[in-house]
């Protein structure tokens, strides 16, 4: 199995933790075995990638952390979308939507 490039991941990341933080609040670890689970392990983000990526979500008002209380006890940070996430959320749909309907049609005219 492939590896996406590591450019095309980075560009994904953002939409990517926005729609998973869109189906509920979720902390890092969660996140990256999310992305590996939809991603049949193509993709595999380590720490050093997300948690910037959060806190700079965060920084932006896209998402908020705040301290839970893990099964275990321990305490973990969360994070949420917030409003302003949804609506980054919604654009980079689209983005992305745009994106492959001209891929589409520049392989319908050219191959």
């Amino acid at each position: 199995m492939l590896t996406l490039p590591k450019d095309l991941v980075a560009a994904s990341a953002t939409p990517f933790i926005l729609s998973i933080l869109e189906k509920g609040d979720s902390y890092g670890y969660a996140i990256m075995q999310e992305i590996r689970k939809l991603s049949d392990g193509r993709i595999e983000w380590a720490e050093g990638m997300l948690y910037p990526i959060l806190h700079r979500l965060d920084k932006k008002g896209l998402i908020e952390s705040y301290w839970g209380k893990a099964e275990t006890g321990r305490r973990r940070k969360y994070y949420r979308l917030k409003k302003k996430g949804l609506l980054e959320l919604n654009e980079q749909r689209q983005n992305w939507k745009d994106l492959f309907g001209i891929l589409e049609k520049l392989e319908k005219e050219y191959v």
